[in-house]
């Protein structure tokens, strides 16, 4: 009798597993919305409101940038300034006595992934920015962003990216199973694997000036994404490069640019 109960309940182990595994299906399709997808419909940028329309469109990804305050809590914003207050010497209290403009505070990181994780077919493409402060306080952004991704349990749906090489190196650290790709765009294919990122994500400049990085870093097993890139030239261009991933702020004219192409 023991062994059939034993037997039944792994048997329902495995199914639950199988089934949750199986609800998981995120997106394949190139699209990483810059910010959220914001423009068409005038939401805040890095708002809940732009991660929710990147979700509705079916973006393979929504990217959102994240700072640390002076008090050390971690929030999503693109600029180090939030409505004329800089972020790295304000508190978190501080900066909420303003708003976005269509009502929301500014988010904290803990906020948006909670957001994010009410869903399961747009990634989060975290990009932890550089400390104005020190590189020390870059690492410690890193760091604090894959511990905050763990303590919620949101390594299934969370990329990251950055522009500090120490902090990216530092996530890695944190976390060596965390896919952390570079985005200044200075370090070559090689260089990147050498270090343990999981990919490269350069500015379409950089590109058209190396397009040979995307077929070395392909056959070194990294991703190629590139920012931001909001022209049809471009982004056929780079399609016709075999770039993995695109970061724009015109999701919609690239999910068209897709459908004709295929």
């Amino acid at each position: 009798m023991n062994l059939l109960k034993n037997t039944f309940l792994l048997f329902c182990s495995v199914f639950i597993s199988i089934t949750c595994l199986g609800q998981m299906k995120f997106n394949s399709n190139k699209v990483i919305a810059h910010r959220g997808a914001w423009k068409a419909n005038s939401f805040p940028q890095n708002s809940l409101a732009s991660l929710k329309e990147a979700v509705k469109l079916g973006c393979e990804g929504s990217e959102f940038d994240v700072w640390m305050t002076a008090d050390e809590v971690l929030v999503v914003n693109h600029d180090g300034d939030f409505m004329g207050m800089e972020i790295e010497h304000s508190t978190y209290a501080q900066l909420l006595s303003q708003k976005l403009p269509n009502g929301e505070k500014i988010p904290t990181l803990e906020e948006y992934l909670k957001a994010g994780k009410k869903q399961k077919t747009t990634k989060l493409i975290l990009e932890f920015k550089p400390s104005k402060i020190s590189v020390e306080r870059s690492e410690r952004v890193g760091e604090m962003a894959v511990k905050t991704v763990h303590r919620l349990k949101a390594q299934k749906w969370v990329e990251y990216i950055t522009f500090s090489f120490e902090g990216g190196k530092k996530a890695i650290a944190t976390d060596p199973k965390a896919k952390v790709a570079y985005l200044n765009g200075e370090k070559s294919p090689a260089e990147l694997k050498e270090a343990g990122f999981f990919g490269f994500d350069y500015n379409i400049r950089i590109l058209r000036q190396k397009p040979e990085w995307i077929q070395e870093a392909k056959a070194l097993g990294l991703t190629t994404n590139s920012w931001t890139v909001n022209t049809a030239e471009d982004m056929i261009w780079l399609l016709d490069q075999g770039i993995d991933l695109i970061t724009t702020d015109e999701p919609e004219l690239l999910f068209r640019i897709l459908k004709d192409k295929e």
